[in-house]
């Protein structure tokens, strides 16, 4: 396995890109925030990923890459495609979760910020919202909302967009 600090600066490089601007950075943007080369980058953003969906799964989550390329799609709790999961921090919507799950996490990425996840129910398409601050939920509508997935969470994995 790569150099774990390594891996660590790279972990929240991604994380603080996302967090900071609605978005993966690209491995170029990560070799300057790394102060690495490009290529040095792209291979730390790979090992990271590899990692993370192996000897690191552990930590949980879903990380992966679009297929045959270096573009990252999804980083837990994020994703970096628009989902059905639009995430508001106060007011601002420029984030997407990458389920509605992994949304409620977003909440302790922007302490002090207040929270809104927009989305439609999965079933009958009627609009659910969340507003959330530090981890504490302020308001639910319809104060019914429900979590649910239908892949048992020990095969999560094995097929994370589709989860």
């Amino acid at each position: 396995m790569a150099d774990l600090g390594l891996l660590a600066r790279t972990y929240h490089a991604i994380q603080t890109g996302f967090v900071r601007d609605g978005r993966a950075p690209h491995y170029t943007d990560l070799a300057t925030t790394l102060g690495l080369a490009p290529e040095e980058a792209r291979r730390a953003q790979r090992e990271l990923l590899a990692a993370l969906n192996g000897p690191l799964a552990s930590l949980g989550g879903a990380h992966w890459a679009h297929p045959d390329t270096d573009y990252i799609v999804g980083f837990s709790p994020f994703s970096n495609l628009p989902t059905q999961y639009a995430i508001a921090i106060d007011g601002q919507q420029r984030w997407y979760g990458q389920c509605g799950l992994e949304s409620l996490a977003v909440s302790w990425l922007f302490p002090g910020k207040e929270v809104r996840i927009e989305a439609r129910c999965l079933d009958c398409a009627e609009p659910l919202s969340l507003r959330m601050r530090d981890g504490e939920l302020l308001a639910a509508d319809p104060d019914s909302i429900v979590g649910h997935s239908n892949v048992p969470l020990s095969r999560a994995a094995e097929n994370w967009p589709h989860t």
